[in-house]
């Protein structure tokens, strides 16, 4: 259950308007590598019901569900073809109302999925669209007539290099896609579109869900006099392509139309280029969203080593300070668009991989913000690491490799650096057991499983009161039994130390110390308070130190 502390943060004007949302836990699963049902080698919604008590026994309150939407599966389900139907390879809407109604039994609440910036192209909306220039769904995509030339260049997220504006030669003209080719982006510009996609909200709230994230949604709003853009505007992309004219209007549309009706968890994919943007999506008086999802924390670069800690805090205390008054943020290192955590933040070698992913759930836990965990961090899972492109299945790093084919570019090195950032990584089938394919399918798995399994699986880590699973259990239960963890005033200590993340948290006059070594070395602290005598709420190591002392990717939260 969600804490029922009453609280009354003189520190944290946020904590004095305590929501559900702000004190659950997201869990996120990505259902097609969470668990079969049926042999197919595809995870599905009877697979995930199987899983519900293994789910709840995490301690976490709310599920964020990836797409299960009818998609032709261009782009995993984010090209949806019917908004009102479930994905055959996932079961059927009867399968849905039972997963909705076991996780409300055990007092899990259900975040869905929504993408709406685009749709698939095999929409009916879409074939309606491209038919003929006069046909009444053209304009619910964003069209140029070739006659006026070739518009204005477009770079496209999924096929870098080409051009988002696709010729179609059925009415000589093109269309607009950020995404997939295969993905038209939807006119916003048309309040006919606004009011399908309000309809569709209603559908899902009305049967119970609990929420929406929303993907892709600050690239909704365009500028539809399609400036010419700079060279290189592709290095920020966000600052040409997010947050367009109108996209805090349709959000406060949204908001009196369909948000405000129900008492729900509402969060956008991306919020912007700066806290000050993301702030504007969640400041209460504006009636947008209740939570700002941001990604600089986890699209700085391919390994913390490499940009360095003093700059990953920065960019976390700069967060914090913007929203330490109003708003509330998400709190995350992985999701099924990143690499594993434990790869990409810690260190995933058999000697520090079970340490450093104890010490990175320590951080996702002890932040302020709602935190979101991905499945299989839990069980401390890391990156698959495929040789061959042949292995790849996602449409970004596909068109990324063969355009840089076409290119004559360098496919070794390409496919060196997937192995560390690629998509996929995170999308290996969840690793329950030893037996053939981790206990995830009997059949053949869509996406290879990770060898490792036998050593990595939820059915060993149960067993193992010391194993990362039953730490991040602890975490959880320390999280929920300490409103502090969730409402307290966030302050850095020792900011340009290279190697340890450390802070406070304050509430009502109680005070909790946070310390993270990021390093594989001993590394000295000295954090200005007496922790001699500090009671210790949790640990990664089994022992204690001495005073000042940190063991490679220790970490620790005192009460002071």
């Amino acid at each position: 259950m969600l804490s029922t502390n009453p609280i009354t943060a003189q520190e944290n004007k946020a904590a004095t308007d305590s929501k559900w949302w702000k004190e659950a836990v997201v869990y996120q699963i990505y259902p097609r590598s969470f668990k079969d049902s049926d042999g197919d080698g595809i995870g599905d919604l009877k697979g995930i019901i199987s899983k519900l008590d293994y789910v709840k026994s995490l301690g976490i309150d709310a599920v964020w569900l990836n797409p299960i939407y009818t998609s032709p599966n261009d782009d995993n389900g984010y090209d949806i073809s019917n908004y009102r139907e479930i994905m055959a390879d996932f079961g059927t809407m009867e399968d849905f109302d039972l997963l909705l109604k076991e996780m409300h039994k055990r007092n899990i609440k259900l975040i869905m999925d929504l993408v709406v910036n685009h749709s698939s192209d095999e929409h009916e909306w879409f074939k309606q669209s491209r038919s003929s220039r006069d046909n009444p769904y053209r304009d619910y995509y964003h069209w140029w007539p070739a006659e006026k030339g070739k518009p204005p260049y477009r770079w496209s997220f999924f096929d870098v290099n080409s051009d988002a504006w696709k010729y179609d030669a059925q009415t000589n003209s093109y269309y607009l896609h950020y995404f997939s080719q295969k993905q038209p982006d939807l006119n916003w510009e048309n309040p006919k579109v606004r009011n399908e996609v309000y309809d569709i909200m209603r559908f899902w709230l009305d049967k119970g869900i609990d929420g929406f994230r929303m993907d892709a949604f600050q690239f909704a709003s365009k500028d539809t006099s399609w400036p010419e853009l700079p060279k290189g505007f592709e290095k920020n992309i966000i600052k040409y392509y997010g947050v367009g004219p109108h996209l805090h209007e349709y959000l406060q549309e949204m908001n009196r139309e369909v948000f405000s009706k129900y008492d729900i968890m509402t969060v956008a994919e991306g919020a912007g280029s700066s806290p000050e943007d993301a702030l504007l999506f969640v400041d209460p008086n504006r009636k947008e969203l209740n939570m700002a999802y941001h990604f600089e924390s986890v699209d700085i670069g391919k390994h913390v080593k490499d940009f360095g800690l003093v700059k990953y805090k920065e960019i976390f205390s700069r967060y914090d300070k913007t929203f330490k008054d109003k708003g509330w943020l998400s709190i995350f290192l992985a999701n099924h668009d990143q690499p594993r955590m434990v790869s990409k933040f810690g260190n995933d070698t058999p000697e520090f991989r079970e340490i450093s992913s104890k010490m990175l759930s320590t951080f996702v836990m002890s932040m302020r913000g709602t935190p979101y965990y991905y499945h299989g961090d839990e069980l401390g899972m890391i990156n698959i690491r495929f040789d061959s492109i042949d292995d790849y299945h996602d449409v970004d790093t596909r068109n990324k490799y063969f355009g840089l084919k076409n290119r004559g570019g360098d496919l070794k090195a390409f496919l060196e650096e997937q192995k560390q950032t690629a998509r996929e990584n995170g999308r290996t089938p969840f690793q329950w057991d030893t037996t053939a394919n981790a206990g995830f399918t009997t059949g053949t798995p869509w996406l290879k499983v990770n060898p490792n399994y036998a050593i990595i699986n939820a059915e060993a880590q149960e067993k193992d009161p010391n194993s990362v699973l039953n730490y991040f259990r602890k975490l959880v239960q320390l999280r929920k039994e300490n409103p502090i963890l969730i409402y307290g005033k966030y302050t850095l200590i020792d900011k340009d130390n290279p190697d340890v993340f450390a802070y406070t948290r304050e509430l009502e006059g109680k005070k909790v110390l946070v310390v993270l070594n990021f390093s594989d070395k001993n590394v000295k602290i000295n954090t200005g308070f007496n922790i001699k005598n500090a009671k210790v709420l949790i640990a990664n190591y089994n022992n204690l130190a001495k005073d000042g002392l940190l063991r490679p990717y220790e970490a620790i939260i005192y009460k002071l």
